[in-house]
C-alpha cells in the first residue's frame, strides 16, 4: 500500500486533516497495520506528518515497538504526495 492510499483512506475516515482516527478503522489486518505504519514512521520525510497516540479507546497496535491506537495526519503531507 502506498502513502497516497493511506492518506486518502485517512481523509475519508477523519473528514479533515489533523483529526485522530483509530488505526483499526483502516480495515487492515494487525500485521498490515503495524508494518505499513511502522515503515512510514521510520521515514523522516513522512513521519513528521504522522502523529500517533495511545488514546485508550480502540485496539492498540505496535508501531515500531510502541503501542498506538490513533493516528492524525497533517495537511502539509500533501506537499510530498
Amino acid at each position: 500500500m502506498q502513502l497516497k492510499d493511506i492518506v486518502e483512506m485517512y481523509k475519508g475516515l477523519a473528514g479533515e486533516f489533523g483529526r485522530p482516527v483509530e488505526l483499526e478503522l483502516f480495515g487492515l489486518s494487525r500485521e498490515e497495520t503495524e508494518k505499513i505504519f511502522s515503515v512510514f514512521d521510520e521515514d523522516y520525510h513522512i513521519s513528521r506528518f504522522f502523529h500517533f497516540t495511545n488514546a485508550g479507546g480502540g485496539t492498540a497496535y505496535s508501531i515500531n515497538g510502541f503501542p498506538h491506537t490513533h493516528v492524525a495526519i497533517d495537511a502539509a503531507i500533501q506537499e510530498i504526495l
